[in-house]
Order: C-alpha cells, then structure tokens, then sequence
C-alpha cells in the first residue's frame, strides 16, 4: 500500500516540475491550440485503483480527440477492463468527455460520462472526474498520468472506483 501512496504522490507532483520541459520541446508552438486532433492510447488498473469487490484489475482504453478553442478538448472513448470482483468482471464502456488544459503547462482538469456494460447482465452509467499532466517526449507524442474517480449509479461501494491511469497521446494539427 505504500508503494502505491509513494507513486500516487510523485504523479501529483510531476506536473510542478515540468513547466520548463513543456516550454522546450513545443519551440513556441501552443500544444493545446484550437484545431488540433487528439489520438490517445492509456492502460488504467494493474492494481493501482479501488474499488469495493475488486481483487485484480487491468484496462485498457482508446480516445479521439478534438480541441474546439484553445485548452478546451472534447473527446471520445471506447475501452474494455478485466476485473476479479467475485469471479470474473470482464466490462466494455464508451463515452464521452472533456478536458481543460490549464495555461497550457500540460496540467489538465477532466470530466467525463461512461456507459458500462459487462458480463453477468450488468449495465451501469458511470460519471468520472480526473487530473493530469501530459508530458511531452517529442513534439506532439505525451506521456499522460492521470489520477481518476469514476462515480456507480447502480452500485456505488461495489464499482465506483479511484484510480491511476498511465496513457500515451499524440496531437495532430
């Protein structure tokens, strides 16, 4: 559990140190800049999220991405998740949301809304909220860790679930 807090901690606290790598790799280009499309890949789970019934988790999801004004980013996603609640939870969810790049340092505030629909007849409509920091490795490629919490309409102890996400994005112009 420690180890986990330990890693929780230095993700919150990654986004204070890269201001000046942002500032480097963009060479004066605004990453977050009206137009641009988003394509996004991240793993979410490998045990470092909870939930009420969870025992193992492991997800993955996809996203595409439009910036409508500068800092402001509409997106879908579609992804899949194979958890160890009682048994076996395999669920596929889609959805849709936003995000809000703040002064374009790569902090960014989300909120989202994703239709869950897994084995077991189990549908659940699940709002999130999240923040993270896309670090860019290139010009346009970013690593982007974020810190989640998805809300359950249907069963709040059981599945609303807080989490870490690890992701790999990239911006098109």
């Amino acid at each position: 559990m420690m180890k986990k807090l330990a890693l929780l901690a230095a993700i919150v606290l990654m986004p204070f140190t890269g201001f000046a790598q942002i500032q480097l790799d963009t060479k004066g280009v605004d990453p977050f800049e009206k137009g641009k499309v988003f394509i996004g890949a991240s793993l979410t789970g490998l045990d470092l999220n909870y939930s009420g019934s969870t025992e193992m988790n492991f997800g993955v999801s996809a996203q595409l991405g439009y910036l409508l004004a500068d800092n402001l980013m509409l997106y879908g996603t579609a992804g899949y998740s194979h958890s160890g609640v009682n048994g076996v939870y395999d669920s596929f969810d889609i959805g849709v949301g936003g995000r809000y790049y703040i002064v374009q340092n790569g902090l960014f505030l989300g909120a989202n809304c994703n239709f869950i629909h897994a084995n077991k007849n189990y549908n659940d409509i699940m709002p999130g909220v999240e923040i993270g920091y896309s670090y860019f490795i290139s010009r346009t490629v970013t690593l982007e860790p974020a810190i989640y919490y998805k809300q359950s309409f249907k069963n709040h102890s059981d599945f609303s679930t807080v989490g870490l996400r690890i992701g790999v994005g990239i911006y098109l112009e």
